[in-house]
């Protein structure tokens, strides 16, 4: 499986963002999205909802328990 980094950077390759948008849109800074991509921390619980919303993926996915990214 995927690792949530992996995943992360991966999804917002294929969307075309940076990592500046992705944090604006979530509402945290730019440095702790970094830290989220470099597997230096975890986002919390309502984070990572947001970031699946953001990337139109399950949470499954995006937390790599599931490769199929399709929501429920």
């Amino acid at each position: 499986m995927t690792s949530f980094p992996d995943r992360l950077k991966g999804l917002r390759k294929v969307k075309s963002v940076t990592q500046k948008t992705v944090a604006e849109h979530i509402g945290i800074l730019e440095q702790a999205y970094q830290k989220y991509e470099y597997g230096k921390h975890e986002p919390n619980h309502e984070t990572t909802i947001k970031l699946a919303d953001f990337f139109d993926v399950s949470t499954d996915y995006l937390l790599g328990r599931s490769d199929n990214p399709a929501r429920q």
